[in-house]
């Protein structure tokens, strides 16, 4: 039985008169919105989108106040839906939490079902938060990937942003499944680290987007998860091989898009977009299904670190100028 709290401890996002602050407050139960589950929060997890909602900056909260945070993994505390009950295990990422509904940097949150979904057996709640959003993210490009005919073969599957949390998650899961990958980063200090997750080719990021004349490159990647955007994905398309696809998940590098249309009518690349927020819950489980499977939890442990809910701040800052290495959880009850 788990003791029943008065109040709970939340990162609060305000905005007065266009002024958007953000601090750790105690809270009533009763300021939780509505919802079939309440959720007693072990870990949270820190995401690019994150890193914008703590420091202020425009373009993921959408109501005020919020209790930012759009991955958590606890323990079910009080149950009106039929699918969970008291003492289950759960997993929730990015569903609109920290957008519209209150997320998890918090220790308590309350939201429905549909959202939720069980703790895959044989993983711990600090192993879902160390995959989170962003491994989440990489098996829904992967699978968005397969769809279109993907399979391990002769020519390279590129990751961008390979040091991030979605290239890292990306990496080890395209190796372990017997993919070549080549990895892309910005950090050459970073190296060893992704070779240590299956990388076999290191690109360095400035010479993958270097601008081109030519409209079509040399055929080289089978397929690709760009979490870059901008030039680096203009980049990645002019080389896709024939009939190959990208998956485009991320705007890390810029949100403009400057290509041609010949990639796409000359060679059939596919350039395929990922929402991890708008997933259904059916995709929800299959994703989580295949992460439990196909994601060696030794490699999510070497590139999971934890840090306190305080930290988030400090955290949030360094995320966004591309500092923080894999993935970091956020012990909310630090």
């Amino acid at each position: 039985m788990i003791p029943r709290v008065a109040t709970f401890t939340a990162i609060l996002v305000t905005q007065d008169d266009g002024k958007t602050s953000a601090s750790i407050q105690k809270l009533e139960r009763g300021a939780l919105p509505q919802g079939e589950v309440l959720v007693r929060i072990a870990y949270s997890s820190l995401n690019y989108k994150d890193g914008l909602a703590v420091t202020g900056r425009p373009g993921v909260i959408r109501t005020f106040p919020m209790v930012p945070g759009i991955d958590f993994a606890g323990t079910v505390e009080e149950s009106s839906s039929g699918d969970f009950k008291p003492g289950d295990k759960v997993v929730v990422t990015g569903c609109g939490t920290s957008e519209t509904m209150w997320g998890g940097y918090a220790q308590l949150a309350r939201l429905n079902a549909e959202h939720i979904v069980p703790l895959p057996k044989g993983m711990t709640l600090v192993q879902a938060m160390g995959i989170g959003t962003a491994g989440f993210t990489a098996m829904q490009s992967l699978l968005a990937l397969e769809k279109h005919g993907l399979k391990p073969g002769d020519r390279e599957v590129l990751v961008t942003g390979a040091a991030g949390g979605v290239g890292s998650m990306a990496v080890a899961l395209l190796a372990n499944l017997g993919y070549k990958v080549a990895a892309s980063t910005g950090r050459p200090e970073l190296h060893n680290y992704l070779r240590g997750l299956g990388a076999t080719e290191l690109l360095s990021r400035t010479a993958l987007a270097a601008p081109s004349k030519r409209p079509l490159d040399t055929e080289r990647w089978a397929a690709a998860i760009d979490s870059v955007g901008g030039e680096t994905l203009a980049a990645v398309l002019r080389s896709v091989a024939m009939h190959g696809s990208v998956a485009a998940c991320g705007l890390a590098g810029g949100a403009a898009l400057n290509t041609t249309v010949f990639p796409f009518i000359l060679r059939g690349v596919n350039l395929l977009g990922i929402d991890s927020s708008k997933a259904s819950k059916a995709l929800r489980l299959e994703i989580w299904s295949r992460l439990a499977k196909d994601l060696p939890v030794k490699l999510v442990d070497s590139m999971t670190d934890i840090a306190p809910l305080e930290k988030v701040f400090e955290l949030g800052e360094k995320i966004l100028a591309g500092q923080i290495r894999g993935r970091m959880v956020i012990d909310v009850n630090a």
